[in-house]
């Protein structure tokens, strides 16, 4: 089977580059760049700009599934109108012109599985969220409500979609879980506020393992939540996490000093999202690392104790 990536530099993209790879998958790769990206078992990588035009039919040929996981980084930098203007268009726009590219294709993939994210349902408090929950508000509600849009109009051109909404994705290699060790291995670590905000997180392996699992079940159409199945507080997850590097967590993050310092960006930080993954788990993902201390201790490579 030869499966597209987009966004296959990023931190989801390498590593399901790397498990389609390990399944015997042929993959090949999209990317800005017209360089082989480094390290990545991809046999064809096509250059692209995705917010000027149409996906290249070239990197359609003979293609069986197209991932779309990229995107700039939601934290990548405080939040403006031009910044939220860049992340929109890095998924709106950009999975626009993916399924225009689709549209003109001679043949098309089976499946198209695009990238969404949990912040579609907004800020919701206790509320426990599955796939079938309501829309929230506020910027990244709608973003993800006008990238999924894009994304189901290539349902029309029989193509099945999947529209994966990723939760906070923990590595070592980038991401949240990199930019907490170092203040947490000095014992600088705290919770966010109040702590009592329920935190999606989802192991890298997992969320890789989703997206794989999305192309290979045939059953499966429409949203999927990418969050583990037992989500915590960040209460929760400040103290596992400190327990899990033997260090003190006791200096909370005031959120007016948080707004302060990221500005509108604190909505993401703040938010409370009880996400469940009732679709993937319904239609048989076994997940790798269901438990928190399990998933910390398999990355950080320490003892940790519930």
């Amino acid at each position: 089977m030869k499966t597209l990536v987009i966004g296959a530099t990023g931190l989801i993209g390498r590593n399901l580059c790397r498990l389609l790879a390990a399944e015997g998958h042929t993959v090949s790769a999209v990317s800005r760049s017209v360089t082989k990206p480094a390290g990545l078992p991809v046999v064809e990588t096509y250059q692209w700009e995705p917010e000027s035009g149409p996906l290249p039919q070239a990197a359609l040929d003979e293609v069986d599934a197209v991932v779309n996981v990229a995107g700039e980084p939601i934290d990548a930098r405080r939040w403006n109108d031009e910044q939220k203007r860049r992340i929109r268009d890095s998924r709106v726009v950009a999975t626009e012109n993916i399924v225009e590219g689709l549209r003109s294709a001679d043949r098309k993939p089976a499946i198209f599985v695009s990238g969404s994210a949990v912040g579609f349902y907004g800020d919701r408090g206790d509320e426990e969220l599955d796939e079938h929950s309501p829309a929230g508000r506020g910027f990244m509600s709608e973003l993800c409500q006008e990238w999924e849009a894009r994304a189901a109009r290539a349902t029309d051109l029989g193509i099945r979609v999947v529209q994966v909404r990723t939760g906070v994705v923990l590595s070592t290699e980038s991401g949240a879980l990199k930019k907490m060790l170092a203040p947490f291995k000095l014992g600088l670590g705290g919770t966010l506020g109040s702590g009592t905000q329920w935190f999606p997180w989802i192991h890298i392996e997992d969320i890789a393992g989703i997206f794989y699992h999305a192309i290979q079940t045939g059953s499966l159409t429409g949203p999927v939540n990418g969050g583990a199945p037992h989500p915590v507080t960040n209460s929760q997850f400040t103290r596992q996490l400190a327990r899990t590097l033997h260090r003190p967590a006791f200096l909370p993050v005031p959120e007016t000093a948080m707004r302060v310092l990221v500005g509108e960006m604190a909505d993401v930080l703040f938010g409370s999202l009880r996400v469940l993954p009732k679709a993937a788990l319904a239609s048989g993902y076994e997940f790798r690392h269901p438990q928190l201390a399990e998933a910390l201790t398999n990355l950080l490579g320490r003892s940790a104790q519930v």
